[in-house]
């Protein structure tokens, strides 16, 4: 196992945990590649994959979009190369981007991080 991946835990669920908590929202999501937490990028509202990391030290993501698999590590600011990690390797394709669907407000394109 690489440092910061272990490629055996599954991911949390389908959405950004901390989002779905609070019925929020997310543009893309992000899973930890250490623990499996999913949590929204930073173009999201609230960030929740960047805090996790500040949160836990774990320095390893993947993104969870289908069709992705690139690593970013955040301690070294560069992207990674990393295992297969469980599956799913994404959120559910049918789930929209940004979603989930009904939580996205139509003016989110104001609410988004550049």
């Amino acid at each position: 196992m690489s440092e910061g991946i272990d490629p055996a835990v599954a991911p949390s669920g389908p959405g950004c945990v901390e989002c779905e908590e609070a019925g929020g929202w997310w543009v893309h999501l992000r899973r930890c590649a250490q623990c499996g937490h999913v949590g929204c990028c930073d173009s999201s509202p609230e960030q929740h994959a960047t805090a996790h990391f500040a949160a836990t030290g774990h320095p390893v993501m993947q993104s969870y979009e289908p069709g992705e698999d690139w690593f970013w590590d955040f301690e070294r600011s560069v992207g990674v190369v990393g295992p297969r990690l469980a599956d799913p390797q994404s959120h559910p394709e049918d789930q929209p981007t940004p979603g989930p669907a009904g939580r996205v407000p139509d003016d989110w394109r104001q609410h988004i991080h550049a």
